[in-house]
């Protein structure tokens, strides 16, 4: 079940991001670390509505914010779409035993109803420069990649930005 994440959530969010960040580092992909993603920021995210956790058996085993802000990195990226009207995929993550299980796919498509049916023009999200695997499963779903952004935070590599047109 995909469900708003309440503040209730927050230890076993920050769990699971832990646990993803920890695969992923294993995984030689050095994309989230000590800095990112922090529990202040998943509290803004459900602070906000933002935050959509999918649960299996009472168990968090996904995270995916959708939000309709425009964060200032994005700035001079040249979108395919206007600036206006745009929502934004973060840090979407699935527990690493529930990986490849069709997880992600079933958050992305919540999400792409969700934009279609609240009229939204796109979808913009970034993904690591080094995470072949995320690269494959946006340009499948049929994002277009285009330009670079830095979370110096985070990497010294650059993250893809990727927009799907609705």
């Amino acid at each position: 079940m995909i469900r708003k994440a309440r503040l209730s959530d927050i230890e076993e969010v920050m769990m699971l991001s832990k646990a993803c960040a920890k695969h992923m580092i294993s995984n030689g992909i050095y994309q989230w670390n000590e800095h990112y993603p922090n529990k202040k920021a998943f509290i803004e995210d459900i602070t906000r509505d933002e935050l959509y956790i999918l649960e299996i058996d009472d168990k968090i085993v996904g995270t995916l914010v959708i939000s309709n802000y425009m964060d200032e990195e994005y700035i001079p990226v040249q979108w395919l779409t206007k600036n206006k009207n745009n929502l934004y995929i973060h840090r979407l993550a699935i527990l690493p035993e529930y990986q490849s299980k069709g997880y992600a796919q079933q958050f992305m498509s919540f999400a792409e109803k969700f934009a279609i049916e609240n009229d939204y023009t796109s979808i913009r999200l970034d993904t690591f420069s080094k995470n072949k695997r995320n690269q494959k499963f946006y340009d499948l779903r049929g994002y277009k990649r285009l330009g670079d952004i830095y979370f110096p935070k985070q990497s010294k590599y650059p993250f893809h930005c990727y927009e799907l047109v609705l």
